[in-house]
């Protein structure tokens, strides 16, 4: 595989990014339920940017920048405006391993920090990689509550809440 280049996300790119949730989804249920409009989950209310790592024309992964719901926020003890929610991250399994979740994560942490918001999001406790790859990055638990969905193994879904470590947020850049 060659250079990894993280770059906003363009509309031609949302076939691709569909392909690669798919991946993600038949290998780790994520997301949980797929989505009856895969390219509308990927485009979600309130959505502010969207990235994408490729390598060259294939989509390796994904991520979101959302305006922050005020449930999220009250976890936060933060007012809603401060705040903006990472949403959809992905990499897709064979880009494991290389950086890609944590480049994509720095680059919306960026993005974040050049706005002047904090992050906050949500991981479902039964996505165990993710929970352990936010924890890992140093982000601080805020709580947990249970929302109105349910898995697809028929579990009320429980959302842990987190907020981006403090501290300077380095240049994105294209990773190898």
């Amino acid at each position: 595989m060659g250079t990894i280049e993280i770059r906003h996300r363009r509309d031609g790119d949302m076939e691709a990014c569909v392909g690669a949730l798919a991946t993600v989804h038949e290998a780790d249920r994520y997301p949980a339920r797929w989505p009856a409009d895969p390219g509308g989950w990927l485009t979600p209310h309130g959505l502010l940017d969207a990235w994408v790592a490729v390598d060259g024309p294939t989509v390796l992964g994904h991520v979101a920048l959302t305006r922050t719901e005020e449930v999220l926020a009250k976890e936060a003890g933060l007012p809603v405006a401060g705040l903006a929610s990472v949403a959809r991250l992905f990499a897709r399994s064979e880009a494991r391993r290389r950086g890609v979740a944590s480049a994509l994560l720095d680059t919306v942490r960026a993005a974040a920090a050049a706005d002047g918001v904090r992050l906050v999001l949500e991981a479902e406790e039964g996505g165990a990689a993710a929970v352990a790859f936010y924890e890992r990055a140093g982000w601080r638990y805020l709580g947990s509550r249970t929302d109105d969905w349910t898995t697809a193994d028929g579990r009320a879904a429980r959302m842990r809440a987190y907020m981006a470590p403090a501290g300077p947020v380095g240049e994105p850049s294209a990773i190898r």
